[in-house]
């Protein structure tokens, strides 16, 4: 049977003149529309929005619990497969011709920065002292909680949140879209990626719905990320001497604080996106990255050295061993106490992060996308999956392991248990350096803070300009990147002011419900177009965009 040539145009309807100018109207201003209602609902309609959004949210944690496991295993699988599978390990995110844009160095700092290396600064701390007390093994009696025994445990179920699932999700992304930009010339936005499936209806309707529910979960999953940074930034200008107007008397972030780290925040990071891929964004990544290597190398050289290399290796041998278990393990609620238990802590802990990861994802793949060009399907999983992977478990355990062993010898006396999710990063280095060195150190950490937020921010307004200018990836109309950088703050303001993080998490979860199944897409529409391109070549037909067609 002959194989068609594979779908080489797909116009999408851009405005030709106008404030719109470049960009497609229905996405751009629907996204707007839809964002814009979130921030007023939740200013206007504070007590309303978080019933209704919290009543989705343990709708969707209760019924879609199974689903995010195993969609989150099944892109580690594919991701797996597309490495080892030669018709596919081979091809070039482009043609033949193309060479990567950027270093292996830069390549690496920008994915990492935009990716999750701004939870860092708060997780590699946090998480591993909550799995600490708390966990899976803990729950079923197979280790104790705050004991010895379950230090290794705590790194697993960290490493499982933090590593080959969540660069799975990513990979897949950037690889269907860098395949259909870069291989058949599609626009680089997320309906690109359903070409094989679809093929010219996502000129229209269809298409413009999967890019908008692409923008929400965007900013749903920036905003995620920037809470986080926020507190934590906060946290830091505390610790650093700034007063103590930033918190109020529930010893939470003042809203005054709130606003004034926001507007920091955003308003550099807008300036940066202003100046492109190629400028800003690729020297704050660069910056970000050398002072995270100077981070990491104070916590190796004057950290618990010994107990977070045994944690490393140890921990890493663990979490490779069970992960096959961990990542289809679904836990059900069965009315005992042990399994009500475990469902849910796998629903506040994994399928939470499962749902961060997918809201993360079409901003972070297309980013990975945009910076790949030219790089193999294999180098690509590899640079994007283990590497970074790797980089988070090292990050765990010798910046977390350093806080356990602290917790579990005494040193600390129940200081890093004690500080908030933000702030224990900062608890620890006070501890272990003079005051004078200790202020020094949460500088050069509120430094490295900025940078990660920015970074992330920065891109993630790029991308969503991305994708309202239907894959454009050229210079963008100021007016838009300024209002979706206006729009970023406004939304983490709103909810962080009305309901805490705990808003921005559940209006996170419910809007990467919608894309996920755009992901499962993706993912089957990328190996459909690879075996068939594999069958193409076999035959002679072309399987790249040719100027001659």
């Amino acid at each position: 049977m002959a194989i068609k040539a594979p779908l080489t145009d797909l116009p999408i309807r851009t405005a030709q003149s106008g404030f719109y100018k470049g960009f497609s109207f229905d996405v751009t201003v629907t996204s707007k529309l839809a964002i814009g209602a979130l921030i007023i609902w939740a200013v206007a309609f504070p007590d309303q929005a978080g019933a209704i959004l919290g009543g989705l949210n343990s709708f969707i944690l209760a019924n879609f619990a199974t689903w995010y496991v195993y969609v989150m295993g099944g892109f580690v699988l594919a991701c797996i497969l597309l490495a080892v599978w030669p018709t596919a390990g081979r091809l070039k995110l482009g043609l033949p011709s193309d060479k990567p844009e950027f270093s292996n160095f830069s390549w690496f700092s920008m994915m990492f920065g935009a990716g999750i290396g701004v939870g860092m600064l708060t997780w590699a701390v946090a998480e591993p002292i909550y799995h600490f007390g708390n966990n899976p093994d803990v729950i079923q009696g197979l280790a104790g909680s705050g004991q010895e025994d379950n230090v290794i445990n705590a790194y697993k179920w960290s490493f499982l949140h933090w590593g080959f699932s969540a660069w799975s999700s990513y990979a897949i992304t950037g690889l269907a879209l860098g395949y259909f930009a870069y291989r058949r010339n599609l626009p680089l936005t997320i309906r690109s990626a359903l070409s094989p499936l679809f093929g010219a209806r996502l000129s229209g309707p269809l298409g413009h719905a999967i890019d908008i529910v692409a923008v929400i979960a965007t900013i749903l999953g920036v905003a995620q990320t920037l809470g986080f940074g926020v507190e934590q930034f906060v946290a830091g200008l505390h610790r650093i001497g700034f007063g103590d107007w930033l918190y109020n008397d529930q010893g939470t972030a003042s809203s005054a604080a709130i606003i004034f780290a926001i507007l920091v925040i955003m308003g550099a990071s807008t300036l940066s996106a202003l100046s492109g891929v190629g400028k800003g964004i690729k020297w704050l990544s660069n910056i970000n990255m050398a002072l995270s290597i100077f981070l990491l190398g104070f916590f190796l050289l004057f950290g618990s050295t010994w107990f977070g290399l045994t944690a490393l290796f140890v921990g890493l041998l663990d979490y490779v061993a069970a992960l096959p278990s961990m990542l289809f393990t679904v836990y059900q609620a069965d009315g005992s106490e042990t399994g009500d238990a475990l469902s849910s802590w796998q629903g506040g802990w994994t399928v939470f992060y499962w749902a961060w990861w997918v809201a993360f994802a079409p901003f972070v793949g297309l980013f990975l996308a945009r910076i790949s060009k030219g790089r193999t399907i294999r180098e690509f999983v590899i640079g994007a999956v283990i590497v970074p992977a790797l980089m988070c478990f090292v990050w765990f355990t010798f910046a977390g392991g350093t806080a356990i062993d602290m917790e579990l010898t005494g040193v600390a006396k129940g200081a890093i248990n004690a500080a908030a999710d933000g702030d224990k990063i900062f608890a620890m280095t006070a501890l272990m350096l003079s005051p004078t060195l200790g202020w020094i150190m949460a500088v050069i950490i509120v430094v490295l803070l900025m940078t990660y937020l920015v970074t992330s921010a920065d891109s993630a307004i790029l991308i969503v300009n991305t994708i309202n200018a239907a894959g454009d990836e050229g210079p963008k109309a100021r007016p838009h990147i300024i209002f979706w950088g206006v729009a970023l703050a406004l939304v983490v303001a709103a909810l962080l002011l009305v309901g805490g993080l705990k808003a921005i998490q559940t209006a996170m979860v419910i809007g990467a419900l919608p894309f996920s199944i755009v992901m499962v897409l993706m993912c089957v529409s990328l190996i459909k177009a690879i075996y068939r391109d594999g069958l193409r070549s076999k035959i002679g037909t072309a399987t790249t965009f040719t100027a001659a067609e």
